[in-house]
């Protein structure tokens, strides 16, 4: 049997990794600080005995897109998003410290301040943020957090810890949705960082894109099945023209 078939089902396999990542950010195109995910093609030659006339297509993720999403004005005090290139440091549910864009944050039932999947949010000393319950909480714009009690003046209570990746250590997007370091390694906190409270930052996908690109996936994948039919009546013509002349 011809061995397109083999160039062919790489083809449609990476063709169909295409349409899951763009699915995938169609499906959070209204998701706060949701990063669109980008995805390649790229040619792998076939390493073998005799010359390598084949290739095989795959799909690789090739990171995230880094410009920031529209601004949503809220109101909300405990509403925030990062400034520029800036990213919230979060716990996440390994223990290790990751980074976010969503800044919809909320006191938990002990006392801290998390983000809407109840991660805790960190303070530039690398620790949870305690916050008094009843107190009236506020969001500075370089992530200074005040605490207002009635009766009693307005204190602060910590720092959001706001981190700027550097091209030597960019970030990875992990299974969890959450980004950590390529290294493992925890950013520093950034002290010139701001962010804008009450605000939130809206997804970076951009829905007309993304349609698009998932209707020139799909016609990718049709094509390579072409490609799969058509060796198979090669093949089928083979074998007849053999049966002929035997």
């Amino acid at each position: 049997m011809d061995r397109i078939i083999y160039t062919a089902m790489t083809g449609a396999n990476a063709a169909s990794h295409r349409q899951a990542v763009l699915s995938n950010n169609l499906a959070n195109a209204s998701t706060n600080g949701f990063r669109a995910e980008m995805s390649t093609f790229r040619s792998v030659p076939i390493q073998g005995d005799g010359s390598t006339t084949r290739v095989f297509a795959l799909e690789a993720t090739s990171g995230h897109v880094e410009t920031p999403g529209p601004v949503q004005r809220t109101g909300r005090n405990l509403d925030a998003m990062a400034s520029g290139n800036a990213w919230f440091a979060v716990q996440g549910l390994d223990g290790t410290e990751a980074y976010t864009r969503a800044g919809s944050f909320q006191i938990s039932p002990t006392g801290q301040l998390v983000t809407s999947t109840g991660l805790a949010l960190l303070s530039d000393g690398g620790g949870p943020i305690d916050v008094q319950q009843g107190a009236d909480i506020s969001l500075g714009s370089d992530g200074t957090i005040t605490s207002k009690v009635p009766g009693q003046p307005a204190a602060a209570v910590g720092r959001v810890k706001l981190a700027t990746p550097t091209p030597d250590d960019p970030l990875r997007r992990g299974d969890d949705g959450l980004f950590r370091t390529a290294s493992g390694d925890p950013m520093p906190n950034d002290a010139n960082a701001r962010l804008l409270a009450g605000a939130l930052e809206g997804s970076n996908v951009n829905p007309v894109e993304s349609m698009v690109g998932m209707i020139a996936a799909a016609r990718q994948f049709e094509a390579q099945l072409r490609m799969l039919q058509t060796a198979e009546t090669n093949d089928k013509t083979a074998s007849q023209l053999l049966n002929l002349n035997g």
